[in-house]
């Protein structure tokens, strides 16, 4: 039986980072990636051998045909890709290390993706084959016009009967057009059978706080009856949730952090294994990795859901050690490091 496919739907942008972890005002040159939420998550499904689809609006020059062949190189699917607009959208990476953080300065204004509209994408006929839909809190964020597209997405896909997904993703520099951010999320996620979202992500797009709990945090990481006060809350707002996913890191410094995963079902709350990652080479795109190694587990692994949460952490953990947006760790490394072999020996 073919396996049905997976769409995400997001934004695709260039990325331009300084050479190793130098300054913006050292920069002479700058290293090209191209990344996104929605297309790091798909191109996590590709390399686990998921069939999937990336929707999104490009523009029709020679710098939107390199995004796109950046899709087709890691075998995603873009027929759904809609050309128009004036701009591929870009942001620049200051990379941190040991206690100086990383820095993002985004570029997207007016980009292709921003000015997407509903009506511009044939839903119906992306959601042919599909079984699964994964949107993240960046799109709605980037434009009116974006949210209502992605709205146009989630009630098609829910009409369908397709599992939908969201990595809530609050990003404090987005959300800046004037749109009512509560009202957008809160319609958008009702839809939702599937979230990532943490304690941050619920007080600023619900207005959602911990109870009952005198210190949430221990260190810079949420406790665990904190969270799950979130999570009831979260449930009883969206009663089509069936699992609520978080990761939890410890930033120790840029380059060491600790990172572990919780996942609640509505009865109880899952811990994954924890890792210790020392000398971390790219922190970017490891939400989007645990979120692919998620939709992976619970396609494959639907009644086991700690077998899901180890899988998602262990996939993110492995991305921590590779350059760029995307995740390109395979399955049999990301079982191996799952099984207690983390010794990062040469394979000969």
């Amino acid at each position: 039986m073919k396996m049905k496919k997976v769409i995400t739907f997001g934004e695709i942008m260039l990325r331009l980072s300084p050479k190793d972890s130098l300054r913006f005002s050292e920069a002479n040159s700058f290293d090209v990636v191209y990344g996104g939420g929605e297309p790091n998550v798909a191109v996590s499904l590709a390399n686990y051998n998921i069939p999937v689809e990336f929707v999104t609006r490009i523009p029709k020059n020679d710098i939107g045909k390199l995004a796109l062949m950046e899709m087709c190189k890691h075998n995603v699917g873009t027929k759904h890709i809609v050309e128009g607009g004036d701009r591929l959208g870009i942001y620049f990476l200051e990379t941190g290390a040991v206690n100086r953080g990383s820095k993002v300065v985004y570029d997207r204004a007016h980009s292709s993706m921003s000015t997407i509209k509903p009506g511009m994408v044939n839903w119906t006929e992306v959601f042919k084959d599909a079984e699964w839909f994964h949107w993240t809190g960046i799109t709605p964020a980037i434009s009116q016009s974006a949210a209502d597209a992605c709205l146009e997405a989630v009630k098609t896909a829910s009409s369908m009967g397709i599992t939908i997904s969201t990595d809530f993703n609050y990003r404090a520099n987005l959300w800046n057009y004037g749109g009512n951010r509560e009202a957008i999320m809160t319609e958008l996620t009702s839809y939702c059978d599937i979230i990532i979202g943490n304690e941050k992500d619920a007080a600023m797009h619900f207005g959602i706080e911990p109870q009952g709990v005198e210190n949430v945090h221990e260190g810079d990481r949420i406790k665990e009856k904190a969270f799950l006060s979130v999570c009831r809350q979260m449930q009883a707002k969206f009663p089509k949730i069936k699992k609520i996913i978080t990761t939890l890191r410890g930033s120790i410094s840029a380059s060491h952090n600790s990172w572990e995963g919780v996942l609640y079902d509505g009865k109880s709350l899952l811990k994954s294994s924890s890792y210790q990652m020392t000398h971390i080479v790219d922190r970017v795109g490891g939400g989007d990795s645990f979120m692919g190694g998620l939709i992976y587990g619970l396609i494959n692994f639907p009644e086991d859901d700690q077998k899901t949460l180890d899988f998602a952490i262990a996939a993110s953990c492995l991305k921590h050690t590779i350059k760029g947006d995307v995740n390109l760790a395979t399955i049999a490394e990301i079982e191996k490091l799952m099984n207690g072999d983390s010794s990062g020996r040469v394979a000969r």
